[in-house]
């Protein structure tokens, strides 16, 4: 099908939610990709953090396939193999105790508010609701996580939404007073990436953990883009010297496969109970194995790779004209401009190079596995896009 034929169909058929670049992509391998058309790209984009051993990987591949010939999916009802391999493997790699599967980022938010609220009425009863999220933040799009949200734009339209919920930039003043004495949980992202790719101060990060302990408020840790290895560990929370109470994760988690998952640590591991929460795609034996896969390959030896690309990518963007701040942690990198960063994506494009914007930054994230070559060459684009 050729791209006309699929941009026609898609206008026809398809909700207008998406305000879509000019290409259809077909294939590619690693970090370069291939049009409807043929034309090639450097991906600096991985499908927003996802697929971090970029297209067509092998050993991802095996891994989906080979449990593909078992079975497709197994009911929440049973057990399944994948699931608990996969569970095992967050926990031990994490210290987490118990994990629940959903199917997006969003949805692993979701239960983690969900599980905080629950949390605190079982021990506190009534009057202990409140979410506290920082502002800027970027949670979900469920109604809860779109509440948490703090950025007003994403708020048009969509009111009521749900209450207690209450909003504080990263100075321990402000989140104690939003707090209000009625929180049950705290919910950051040490890297907030759709506002902007700015990684949060690590003093306010470990004051607020120390703030959430005593005063048992759950700290949530929102990794569904920093986390799986993006940032340079296995976790961004990790570089912050702190052990949240919850995790969420997805995006990366499954390498291309929708997944999510929350980690519950010590404090709020029985959170929930039968029946207080559930998916009936969650822990889907497919994606399982997919992650399976990401997790296991994620190895300190792989991670250290990541920090030095990071490290070559940052030290190289740092010195090209018209950059004036490079933000962000590890592989997950904003750029502050002198150009409209919309206009830049747009042009990059037309010479073969897909990257990402965040509000007025423009936002790289490339597979993990990115050779140098395609490295220089993204750079190379970028650098004559800038000049």
């Amino acid at each position: 099908m050729d791209f006309q034929t699929i941009r026609k169909l898609d206008g026809e058929y398809l909700a207008a939610t998406y305000a879509r670049y000019p290409v259809a992509l077909v294939g590619g391998k690693n970090a370069t990709l291939v049009d409807s058309e043929g034309k090639q790209y450097i991906d600096f984009g991985a499908g927003i953090a996802v697929n971090i051993f970029g297209a067509n990987d092998e050993q991802w591949k095996a891994a989906v396939i080979e449990q593909l010939g078992k079975i497709q999916h197994v009911s929440n009802y049973y057990y399944a193999e994948p699931q608990v391999r996969l569970a095992q493997m967050l926990c031990e790699r994490t210290g987490a105790k118990r994990v629940f599967f959903s199917n997006s980022g969003g949805e692993a938010n979701e239960c983690a508010l969900k599980a905080a609220r629950k949390y605190s009425f079982m021990k506190y009863g009534e009057g202990r609701s409140r979410i506290v999220s920082l502002k800027n933040s970027f949670h979900g799009r469920t109604l809860f996580t779109l509440t948490a949200t703090g950025q007003d734009e994403f708020h048009r339209y969509f009111s009521p939404f749900v209450p207690e919920v209450a909003y504080a930039a990263p100075d321990m003043e402000e989140v104690v007073r939003a707090a209000d004495g009625r929180a049950c949980a705290v919910i950051i992202e040490c890297v907030q990436g759709e506002s902007g790719v700015s990684a949060l101060p690590k003093a306010f990060v470990q004051a607020l953990s120390h703030w959430c302990s005593e005063n048992d408020v759950l700290l949530i840790c929102d990794e569904v883009q920093c986390g799986n290895g993006r940032c340079g560990t296995l976790y961004a929370y990790e570089q912050y010297g702190i052990t949240p109470d919850i995790v969420t994760t997805a995006k990366g988690l499954a390498g291309g496969l929708p997944i999510g998952a929350c980690l519950f640590f010590e404090r709020a591991e029985n959170a929930f109970s039968a029946g207080d929460h559930g998916s009936t795609f969650g822990g889907n034996p497919v994606s399982c194995a997919a992650a399976c896969n990401v997790i296991g390959r994620l190895t300190p030896e792989f991670l250290l790779e990541v920090q030095g690309k990071a490290a070559y990518l940052r030290a190289k963007l740092k010195n090209f004209d018209g950059v004036r701040a490079v933000t962000g942690l590890g592989m997950m990198i904003g750029l502050e401009l002198e150009k409209d960063a919309k206009q830049v994506a747009a042009a990059c494009l037309e010479r073969g190079l897909l990257v990402l914007t965040a509000h007025s930054r423009l936002r790289l994230v490339p597979p993990l596995t990115i050779s140098k070559t395609e490295m220089d060459e993204g750079l190379s684009i970028l650098k004559e896009v800038l000049a």
